[in-house]
């Protein structure tokens, strides 16, 4: 596993630590071994799990700006623990609504020794956002302008939205709410990965 993470790392011009990649893969081993109690992923091959999981939660991190996230909807943790992973400076509150998900995250948690997140059950639209967020990050959560009407009080002023898509939604982004706009959207690469991926970055007028 270590090695066929290494690889997709070397293509995807990214360089991680040996304590790194031993963590990305040993939360891998934990989502394999707790989704056949808790079902938390359809992927159930860990070597599909390195790509479809972490390398394509990663190639999110260059675009990150700021030091505080929260990843609402972050289900098993993507890409929330991906990233707390290889930005181990930066602060990552990983909200779900479900238990049994978040029970998951607190012994990954646990496991992994990672300090730098907290695992959160809370309906996004309850959760306090004090202090706000430098970004609220969200993969396969919702539609944008759901995203920006359930997140709207996490962002700090100049913070922004990021999220996480497979097409890039045009249709959603000329349907963006009032008040907001698109700062930038990023075609994505992740080696072996089928499909297209983008990230779309949203800010407040």
């Amino acid at each position: 596993m270590i090695n066929k993470l290494s690889a997709l790392l070397n293509a995807a011009n990214i360089s991680l630590s040996d304590q790194q990649k031993h963590q990305l893969v040993g939360y891998v081993e934990m989502l394999h071994k707790w989704n056949k109690a808790y079902n938390l992923t359809s992927v159930r091959d860990p070597e599909q799990m390195l790509v479809r999981h972490i390398l394509d939660s990663i190639v999110v991190e260059p675009h990150l700006q700021g030091s505080r996230f929260i990843d609402v909807g972050t289900g098993p943790g993507l890409p929330g623990i991906p990233l707390a992973i290889v930005r181990p400076d930066a602060h990552f509150t990983l909200l779900d609504s479900l238990g049994k998900r978040v029970r998951f995250l607190r012994q990954v948690q646990h496991e992994l020794k990672l300090e730098n997140i907290t695992p959160v059950q809370s309906r996004v639209e309850d959760f306090p956002s004090d202090p706000p967020f430098d970004g609220v990050i969200s993969r396969a959560f919702a539609s944008l302008n759901d995203m920006l009407s359930w997140c709207h009080h996490l962002p700090a002023n100049n913070g922004a939205f990021y999220a996480l898509k497979g097409v890039l939604p045009e249709d959603e982004i000329a349907a963006l709410p009032a008040g907001f706009s698109v700062s930038k959207s990023v075609r994505l690469v992740v080696p072996q990965l089928e499909g297209e991926r983008h990230l779309v970055i949203i800010q407040a007028d």
